[in-house]
């Protein structure tokens, strides 16, 4: 039916134009002719400026809908363009900020291994970390094969963050410090008291609504600063001594007034683990 009506304008364009010709060749032909009567020269021209008109008319709004189309069609073409470098620039830029972070992160890790002399050092990165295990595990990307062994400390690069729980050839579980599992082997911390005498304990417990760790079985009655640090006292397992906790945070005192339990602000964040070193004793 489309090709019916196609023909059909085909055939009247056609008609339009030689009658067209036609008109204009009479135009001519009057007016060359001086005989010819004024007033038929006259209808000649006019039905030929007419002819003219009734052609030009449609093939002038053709070309006219051909250019705004071609300028539709560019301008869709460059919005286009536009919008994806527009997200090529934002996923760039994500990019970026990833980059720049992780960047950070190694700067601060490389510094604390070049402070770390005395120990044995392995730097990984964490693997996986599930939420119902939140506060208790990690995996890192290191394993026996490059050394790592069970019970070696693990630091981020503020501070302790745990240690060495179960080892594989080529990853290994870590139990942090902040784990609310009771068998957990606690680690020997010791800090200093007002006096300047050596306050060793455990940290036995972590709460999880102050994100604060507890420091329990205190050694000493003496009184104890808030903001001292808090480290590492290198009596037990493969802990090195000296490795910082944090900061004491607030002194829970008993009924005679002595310290039973301290609770300590982490230096390190234990939220945001992204590159960890597995530290241990040379002389183990």
């Amino acid at each position: 039916m489309q090709k019916f009506f196609l023909n059909k304008r085909l055939v009247y364009i056609l008609i339009i134009l030689i009658i067209g010709f036609l008109m204009t060749s009479f135009s001519i032909a009057v007016r060359n002719n001086r005989q010819t009567p004024t007033f038929i020269q006259q209808f000649g021209n006019d039905a030929s400026g007419m002819v003219d008109r009734l052609v030009a008319y449609p093939m002038a709004g053709a070309k006219n809908t051909v250019g705004s189309f071609g300028d539709l069609l560019n301008t869709y073409k460059e919005n286009r363009q536009l919008k994806e470098q527009v997200e090529n620039i934002a996923e760039k830029d994500a990019e970026n900020q990833t980059l720049r972070k992780e960047n950070q992160q190694l700067k601060a890790q490389l510094k604390l291994s070049k402070s770390l002399t005395d120990y044995t050092k392995v730097n990984a990165y964490v693997l996986t970390r599930t939420p119902s295990t939140w506060q208790n595990q990690v995996v890192i990307n290191k394993g026996s094969l490059v050394g790592v062994t069970k019970g070696a400390a693990v630091l981020s690069r503020k501070g302790l963050v745990g240690r060495v729980a179960e080892v594989n050839k080529t990853n290994s579980k870590v139990e942090l410090i902040s784990t609310s599992n009771d068998s957990a082997n606690r680690f020997a911390v010791q800090v200093t008291s007002e006096d300047q005498t050596v306050v060793n304990g455990l940290i036995t417990d972590f709460d999880t609504n102050s994100g604060e760790l507890v420091m329990g079985q205190v050694t000493s009655k003496k009184k104890i600063k808030k903001g001292s640090k808090v480290v590492t006292s290198g009596m037990g397992g493969k802990t090195p001594k000296g490795l910082l906790i944090g900061n004491v945070e607030k002194v829970s005192d008993d009924d005679y007034g002595l310290p039973s339990k301290i609770y300590i602000k982490p230096a390190a964040d234990l939220d945001d683990l992204s590159f960890v070193t597995v530290i241990q004793r040379n002389d183990d």
